[in-house]
């Protein structure tokens, strides 16, 4: 089964109406069917200085998300949006109320949504949060691995976000629950001599899975991490590094995802296991 994917980097701001419009001049571009990747905070906006919060406004974010899902569903592709919204607001897209464990920290979610040709809406929550946003959004507590559908079949995706890159045993784990395709919404920016680590961290989590990588960031003049596709193999299938609107087109073959590398994991030494719902 071959799927198409497009990953979009542009210069994400502070104004959604500009984000909103980026998002739009990228969806002209594609074709039905088509699995369409974007950064982390790519319509609300995203900084490692939080104060932006402040200025969002809550509802024109909610509009923004059901004027992409309309878009997806006029355009048959799947689409994946990164947000911040506020996790307290009537109304909001979500697809199911949301168990979180243990406490909740904050008001805030940073959040990766993803909308499919027949209107459904599936969210990830950021689980590994980065220190400055803990006590302001609220993390995640799963690692959900989602179903999608093109033209040829279903196939399924795992969800990460930014500094997720440095934890493998959670794209392990989604590996293991069945993800072929790992999308990761990005937004680290200014400091690009940190880009060939952060490259190499994606490499090893395509290589060691045998999945494919995917990963959207935001453009900038200093980017510390490339928009970038990985083969199953670890070898880069395409790379956008530009402070410019950038569009990455690559095919999938999903023959080539493999269990041959995670069927020898010796479990009886070292192994991964999930925890309940508390």
């Amino acid at each position: 089964m071959k799927i198409h994917a497009v990953v979009a980097q542009f210069p994400v701001s502070f104004s959604i109406p500009e984000n909103l419009h980026s998002i739009l001049t990228v969806m002209e571009q594609t074709v039905p069917g088509d699995l369409v990747l974007l950064p982390e905070g790519s319509l609300s906006g995203y900084s490692d200085d939080l104060s932006f919060l402040k200025d969002i406004n809550p509802h024109e974010v909610q509009e923004g998300l059901s004027r992409l899902r309309n878009e997806a569903v006029r355009r048959s592709i799947n689409l994946w949006v990164g947000a911040c919204v506020r996790d307290d607001m009537p109304g909001r897209i979500s697809p199911r109320p949301h168990k979180t464990r243990g406490t909740r920290d904050g008001n805030w979610v940073n959040a990766a949504y993803g909308f499919t040709p027949d209107g459904e809406t599936h969210t990830y929550r950021k689980i590994n949060l980065a220190t400055h946003e803990r006590g302001v959004f609220c993390a995640g507590s799963d690692l959900p691995v989602f179903e999608l559908t093109a033209p040829e079949g279903k196939f399924r995706v795992g969800v990460q976000m930014c500094r997720e890159l440095r934890f493998p045993e959670q794209w392990g784990w989604m590996a293991r629950r069945g993800a072929q395709v790992f999308l990761h919404l990005n937004n680290a920016v200014g400091d690009d001599t940190q880009q060939p680590v952060w490259k190499s961290h994606l490499v090893s989590r395509a290589a060691e899975t045998q999945r494919f990588v995917l990963s959207a960031n935001n453009a900038a003049p200093q980017q510390v991490c490339p928009t970038l596709a990985v083969a199953p193999n670890g070898k880069t299938a395409g790379e956008i590094v530009s402070s410019e609107l950038g569009i990455l087109r690559v095919e999938l073959d999903l023959s080539r995802v493999s269990n041959w590398y995670l069927d020898q994991c010796r479990c009886d030494v070292a192994a991964i296991q999930g925890k309940s719902a508390v």
